[in-house]
């Protein structure tokens, strides 16, 4: 037991530090041993009586350098030799550093709630707190009261540069009012502000999101308007106004016209207040016209998912095609009903392989049902029809607005189909068509002047596509619509002028002069009242306002690819007040859904969660995410 006790420490285990590759250990005397490094011959402490003082301090003269030694034979050393040192080195002790809490990134994660509608209490939920502490053990876990605040930090902060640039717009703000309903009964306003900026681009912003207890009153939405309005500072600069009437009856529309500040709220027919939305209208007319063949299309629908639900059946129907020879390209597609452009892609795909689903049976004897030949006719027809309303709808899901203008093309093209669709000696044709010729003959008479007044400041088109349009589709009583486009125009354009201004030509030509500086009209022959009868005569025949000299100058070539707002801008120093006008109308827009929602079939709610939020809060994270969109 005494000899046991007596050992050395360095004795009682086998050394297996490299450290000992570099070293060796000379006993120096009883109870004293040290280390004495085999290169430089230099002694370090390792055993003083029962002491042990390690090997750190040896690796630390072999891997740092210390030794000259080996410093010397590191630098004429290839890399693949130098692995024993590297080894040595990673085994080193390093300074415990005290790790310490490290804050969350706020302001990116409520970034990342607004763009994303992620819910507030995200930063609760444990599996986002395990990949937070994934990517840092140590950070702080935020709380929902924290990214509330900060949520209306950047709401603020947002704000103010929105605000910024509906001051340096060149002229009035359009608005739309869109419902959003809830589970709760009661709604949500959300008003969107479309207006021309000073570089002359088109924008449109989410300004407000109003609370309205009472979506059915008919003045629901004056508050709402009104609240908008002082918020952002738009007395006075509030143009247009775009509703929908699947929530805003006549009624509601005449006490919302109201509020609009121009001197006549009657002007272009009161279009001013536009009471249907053209996404929407256009939704309904593809619906309608889908409900009408719910069967053929349920039969379309049920093929395609015997092909694309199980692999084996469309390895066979792909076969097939290829035996066929059938050139289509279209892939065929499974719809989503709650979107209507994805039914009519299914319908198109699926007609361009008609002759594959009609011998599919006899190489798959499980599948059974197919539609005749005179559904997969009903079918193309169909398919021209929602063709028409698709291309009319897509220009809406462009990520830039759309000036007013481009939307009378469409829609006048769409009243002229449907139109002559009715008079078709095809009977499908006529049932197909009659209903939706209806409901899109309402849209055209509570939009198409303010769309004509449209076209009118587009410098392609001016007056001369109006007459065109119109004696399309009035026939002998064009003239007296035309008449109500030019009369609205000249209406609207004396609104931007207090008193009328004109530009007279040179009377010098006349060889008289109209006035001295003093006022008074010569009389050298005596005659001073036929001077101010004949000056009266000369200046009626030569003055015409901004308007009509407008008007009268030939059209623009539309071959060029005019952009109608560029063309204004070039011509501001021309038409000062003309501008002003042709800004505010052609900003006017015609539907009040975001661009990924036009082909909706059901109009947007707010979930519960949403309505959980106080008002204030949810206008922060909707606004915010649309001003974020833009950078």
């Amino acid at each position: 037991m005494a000899t046991k006790t007596n050992q050395q420490p360095d004795s009682l285990r086998r050394k297996k530090s490299i450290v000992w590759d570099y070293f060796t250990v000379q006993q120096i005397s009883a109870g004293c041993k040290k280390a004495c490094c085999n290169q430089c011959k230099r002694s370090f402490a390792y055993v003083t009586d029962s002491k042990l003082a390690g090997t750190s301090h040896l690796k630390r003269h072999i891997s740092t350098g210390i030794c000259p030694v080996n410093r010397q034979k590191k630098k004429g050393m290839p890399e693949a030799n130098q692995s024993t040192d590297a080894q040595l080195e990673t085994t080193l002790p390093r300074k415990r550093v005290r790790s310490r809490p490290v804050s969350a990134p706020v302001h990116e994660i409520a970034k990342m709630i607004m763009v994303h509608e992620y819910p507030l209490n995200i930063v609760e939920h444990t599996g986002f707190n395990e990949f937070v502490q994934t990517m840092q053990p140590q950070v702080n876990m935020l709380n929902i009261d924290s990214v509330e605040s900060e949520c209306n930090n950047i709401y603020s902060w947002e704000k103010q540069g929105i605000s910024d640039l509906l001051q340096r717009s060149l002229g009035r703000v359009n608005l739309t009012l869109d419902l959003w309903e809830s589970h709760q009964s009661v709604g949500y306003a959300l008003l969107t502000g479309h207006f021309i900026d000073g570089d002359w681009k088109l924008q449109r912003r989410v300004l407000s999101v109003v609370l309205v207890p009472f979506p059915d009153s008919e003045s629901a939405f004056n508050q709402a308007v009104v609240a908008c309005i002082n918020d952002w500072g738009l007395d006075n600069k509030l143009f247009t106004l775009t509703l929908d009437q699947s929530f805003a009856s006549e009624a509601v529309r005449r006490n919302l016209r109201g509020l609009l500040p121009i001197k006549n709220p009657l002007t272009l027919g009161g279009q001013l207040v536009l009471g249907n939305c053209y996404a929407r209208v256009l939704s309904h007319l593809a619906v309608d016209a889908l409900s009408s063949m719910v069967e053929t299309i349920k039969k379309v629908r049920d093929i395609v998912k015997y092909v694309k639900t199980v692999e084996s059946h469309e390895e066979k129907f792909n076969k097939l095609k290829q035996q066929l020879q059938n050139p289509s390209t279209k892939s065929l597609i499974i719809d989503d009903r709650t979107k209507w452009d994805t039914t009519y892609h299914m319908l198109v795909a699926a007609s361009e392989v008609k002759e594959v689903f009609s011998c599919l049976d006899m190489s798959d004897p499980n599948y059974k049902q197919t539609p005749t030949m005179e559904e997969w006719r009903q079918v193309e027809i169909l398919c021209t029809y929602l063709k028409l309303f698709y291309h009319a709808a897509n220009i809406l899901t462009a990520p830039t607005s759309t000036t007013a203008d481009k939307f009378f093309h469409d829609v006048w093209k769409i009243q002229v189909e449907l139109t002559h669709a009715t008079m078709s000696e095809d009977n499908f044709v006529r049932s197909l068509v009659y209903p939706l010729h209806e409901r899109f003959s309402e849209y055209w008479n509570d939009c198409n002047l303010v769309l004509a007044a449209a076209v009118v400041m587009d410098p392609t088109y001016k007056l001369d596509m109006v007459n065109f349009v119109f004696s399309r589709i009035y026939g002998k009583d064009a003239d007296t619509w035309v008449k109500f486009v030019v009369d609205g125009v000249r209406e609207l354009y004396l609104d931007y002028i207090p008193s009328p201004t004109f530009e007279v030509e040179d009377c010098e030509d006349f060889g008289i002069e109209i006035k001295h500086e003093d006022g008074d009209i010569p009389a050298a022959d005596g005659l001073p009242d036929f001077d101010v009868y004949f000056s009266d005569i000369m200046s009626c025949q030569n003055v015409k306002s901004e308007l009509e000299l407008y008007l009268d100058e030939p059209l623009f070539p539309r071959g060029e690819g005019i952009d109608v707002l560029a063309w204004w801008k070039g011509n501001m120093q021309r038409y000062p007040t003309l501008c002003k006008m042709a800004c505010d109308i052609l900003s006017i827009p015609v539907s009040i859904v975001a661009p990924d929602s036009v082909f909706d079939t059901e109009s947007k709610k707010m979930d519960s969660y949403q309505c959980s939020l106080t008002p204030l809060t949810l206008q922060a994270l909707l606004c915010a995410k649309d001003w974020l969109k833009h950078g």
